[in-house]
């Protein structure tokens, strides 16, 4: 009964996102700053739920690191930092953002934070989750990430402890960056 309810009060707020694929969304950046997610139409994306105090908070560093490499080729890691996991991102924007910067010279996009699971959960992440399977189910924990094509199809989930560095995480994305981006 509360996941029928749950699909009616985000019915609403999905129907422009299932058209338009992850591009139907618009988010505050980490700065306040509203961010239509169409603004990357055209790129890979690699969209991730992050965490300042957290075992797999180090995975920073290679996020940072695989942007910077794959930029160039339209490539973008989108950080969504959540506090939904054992409240281990308990900080403000601004904390989060001088965290990252100062710690792990993090200068991919960064949004504010949002709830990935249960009650108040954003409408992305309520998108993303109801994917169908292999790609949809729950968020796991912290630093799950998933994989979106030029077009904005979520083409792969990867679990958690899935580092930025993985051999197949790395094959699916250089796959995805030698498509040619869409069309007008």
């Amino acid at each position: 009964m509360r996941r029928l309810l749950l699909a009616l009060v985000l019915l609403p707020l999905l129907g422009a996102a299932t058209s338009a694929g992850i591009h139907g969304f618009t988010l505050n950046r980490i700065d306040g700053t509203p961010q239509s997610l169409a603004d990357y139409r055209g790129q890979v994306l690699l969209v991730v739920n992050v965490a300042s105090k957290c075992g797999l908070t180090p995975q920073y560093e290679g996020l940072e690191a695989l942007y910077e490499k794959h930029r160039e080729r339209g490539f973008a890691v989108l950080g969504f930092p959540s506090n939904d996991f054992a409240g281990q991102e308990p900080g403000s924007d601004a904390e989060i953002a001088e965290f990252c910067r100062s710690t792990y010279g993090v200068r991919f996009p960064m949004f504010s934070k949002i709830t990935v699971k249960g009650k108040g959960i954003h409408p992305l992440y309520a998108w993303l989750t109801s994917r169908p399977a292999p790609v949809g189910g729950p968020v796991q924990w912290n630093f799950q990430k998933y994989l979106v094509d030029r077009s904005g199809h979520v083409t792969d989930r990867f679990a958690p402890r899935t580092e930025p560095d993985d051999p197949e995480l790395l094959a699916r994305l250089e796959a995805l960056l030698a498509e040619s981006p869409p069309g007008p």
